[in-house]
């Protein structure tokens, strides 16, 4: 869930597919997304970020990443628990792709929750593509093989 919830902040204003030729560059670079790892870094682990090509070198997105470790380490039940919190909140069911919503009163609400709790770079945008990629919402269209497929 750190993971993803990272990689959605860093694709904010990106094509997707940039991340994704990039992931496994940030799984190295973010010690595999470990956030006990990642919320030990110091002034030395921004630079060689700020550095790494391999990556998205957006000061603003690498100081994120570090502070949500620190932020994640903190919450009694963990992100993950968090996240599917907000689990019961879903769409109706999109008939088209311009049916899909960008946010939700759901993902709204969490990145309200993590903006509470100390995370940044995590608006409702950021919030519902992480709930998306995780599963949580299940937004395939009307009649696609995969809906409700993974969702009991």
């Amino acid at each position: 869930m750190f993971e993803r919830l990272c990689l959605e902040a860093f694709q904010s204003g990106l094509s997707w597919l940039t991340i994704l030729r990039k992931r496994e560059n940030f799984r190295a670079a973010f010690r595999g997304f470990d956030p006990a790892a990642i919320a030990a870094f110091g002034p030395d682990d921004e630079a060689r970020l700020l550095a790494d090509a391999g990556i998205v070198r957006n000061r603003a997105k690498i100081e994120a990443a570090i502070n949500n470790a620190r932020a994640a380490l903190d919450l009694a039940s963990g992100l993950a628990a968090m996240v599917w919190n907000y689990a019961g909140d879903q769409a109706a069911t999109p008939l088209t792709l311009d049916d899909v919503p960008s946010w939700t009163p759901a993902s709204k609400a969490l990145s309200a929750d993590l903006r509470r709790h100390g995370f940044r770079f995590t608006g409702p945008v950021t919030a519902y593509a992480t709930m998306q990629a995780c599963g949580v919402v299940d937004d395939h269209l009307a009649g696609c093989f995969r809906r409700g497929a993974y969702l009991s």
